[in-house]
């Protein structure tokens, strides 16, 4: 089943997060993950929440999610976003087959 992680960014160094960003991409899609949203404009639809920066991935389960965020290769480039930006990001389960 799909695992979709939701990462909300509040960039405060832009150089450096410049970098990560170049840097992350072939992490993420050797995990079998892809963008779905990758920093565009977002609209509170509801309630209070204001974010900065949204990124939307899809993996293929929740073991690849887990595989990305402790790969080895991703260490040095998620210390670079850690030192560029605050981060917030939740993982969520998709569903098994769509909604009518």
């Amino acid at each position: 089943m799909a695992v979709y992680l939701v990462v909300d960014i509040q960039v405060r160094d832009a150089a450096v997060y410049e970098e990560y960003k170049k840097l992350v991409p072939p992490l993420v899609a050797k995990h079998g993950g892809e963008y779905l949203a990758r920093g565009g404009r977002a609209t509170a639809m509801e309630g209070d929440w204001q974010p900065a920066r949204l990124v939307l991935f899809k993996f293929p389960d929740e073991t690849a999610v887990q595989a990305f965020y402790a790969d080895p290769d991703y260490a040095p480039v998620k210390a670079l976003r850690q030192r560029a930006a605050d981060t917030n990001a939740v993982m969520v389960e998709g569903v098994a087959t769509p909604v009518a």
